[in-house]
């Protein structure tokens, strides 16, 4: 599959499919934008959900293929856009470190965020995805530390994803912006593709609400 073929991208302003806004940005991805007016209840509708059942955005549609979940759509599209270098090619060193953190992300991090937001009881380590809290937010700032972005000095698809996410969830104190979560925040929201989905978003935002 190429990336000639037809892109079309559900969005709703100011949600987490912003990232994968930001995402397409970064890789000078061409795409028709299906916004979906969440406060209208659109994402429940049957058209979308014969898209997504699960009625979330992001969600993209490529030629026949749906491809929906926040971390496949991230591997999905700097695939699909090599030529952007935003994610390591089968063979390259970093690639099995770059699927890593993809997968950390929505395997380890968002659940155990999600349960101590929700002040949950701690579910036995050995039955947990992610063990216990402490090991998996040390595991991320440990790795934060060894160099300007996940992979070290290389800017990647992982950056976009961990970056929009950490500022979002530190906004609203569901983890500590520690020092080298702050500035590793601070480093990818420098990037002109976030300052202009941003700007997007509000403009998207302003008009669904009028």
């Amino acid at each position: 599959m190429t990336s000639t073929q037809a892109l079309t991208f559900f969005h709703s302003p100011n949600t987490r499919s912003t990232g994968a806004l930001t995402l397409l940005r970064e890789l000078g991805a061409e795409y028709h934008l299906h916004l979906i007016n969440m406060k209208q209840g659109e994402q429940r509708k049957p058209e979308y959900l014969a898209i997504n059942p699960m009625g979330k955005v992001p969600a993209l549609k490529h030629g026949e293929a749906i491809i929906t979940e926040q971390v496949a759509i991230y591997i999905y599209l700097a695939d699909l856009y090599p030529e952007a270098g935003l994610a390591p090619k089968i063979g390259d060193p970093l690639r099995g470190p770059y699927l890593r953190w993809m997968a950390f992300y929505g395997s380890s991090f968002e659940p155990a965020v999600v349960d101590r937001s929700q002040k949950r009881e701690p579910a036995p380590q050995a039955m947990s995805p992610y063990g216990d809290f402490d090991t998996m937010f040390k595991t991320l700032t440990d790795q934060l530390a060894k160099g300007t972005y996940l992979l070290g000095d290389k800017f990647t698809a992982l950056d976009v994803l961990w970056g929009t996410a950490l500022a979002w969830i530190t906004m609203y104190q569901l983890v500590p912006a520690e020092p080298v979560i702050q500035a590793y925040i601070d480093r990818v929201n420098a990037r002109p593709a976030v300052a202009w989905a941003k700007a997007n978003d509000a403009e998207l935002a302003a008009a669904q609400g009028s």
